[in-house]
């Protein structure tokens, strides 16, 4: 329960402002550091932390196709960076969710996810390196947001709701971010 109660606070507390926010425009100034990282992607310091597989899958800041298979690939390389300790990816996909928890009070992706990172066993970090999403279990509510349950994470272990969470996705800025 625990673990599910820190990545509530870390990457689910994202409201509707936001979302009508991002997808008012199309780029934004606010957000200046996506295009540096892919421009430097092993030079960020934050990229010292995660383990060395953590440059195995392309951060959001490609483009993705607005379907649902869209969503279901970014939301598995959410859960690959959460089982590798990934930060610089956990926190790129959690954006909007956990800048919303930012500003209620807890603190910096950065800094709330790794409490989190503790807290998951490594038998399920582990199992969350090659989790898949079972796309038929994905609920389409519109074109650009879509809701993924607990039951849908296909692992090695299982996954229940106080362990993960059922997540929000929504599509902003040409990707999929985690919203709630």
């Amino acid at each position: 329960m625990a673990v599910s109660t820190c990545v509530v606070l870390g990457a689910c507390a994202c409201g509707p402002e936001k979302s009508e926010e991002d997808t008012s425009t199309t780029a934004k100034p606010s957000h200046p550091s996506a295009p540096a990282r892919s421009e430097e992607p092993s030079a960020s310091p934050r990229a010292e932390k995660p383990s060395a597989e953590a440059p195995a899958e392309p951060t959001g800041d490609q483009s993705a196709p607005r379907t649902k298979e869209g969503a279901v690939q970014r939301y598995e390389q959410y859960l690959h960076a959460v089982g590798r300790e990934d930060i610089t990816t956990v926190c790129e996909v959690a954006g909007p969710a956990a800048k919303q928890a930012e500003d209620q009070g807890f603190g910096p992706c950065t800094s709330t996810f790794v409490v989190t990172f503790q807290m998951i066993s490594p038998a399920q970090k582990k199992a969350l390196r090659t989790a898949t999403v079972d796309p038929q279990r994905v609920e389409v509510l519109t074109p650009a947001k879509v809701e993924i349950p607990t039951d849908a994470i296909k692992a090695s272990v299982t996954f229940s709701e106080s362990d993960l969470g059922s997540s929000t996705l929504e599509y902003l800025k040409n990707n999929w971010y985690i919203t709630d």
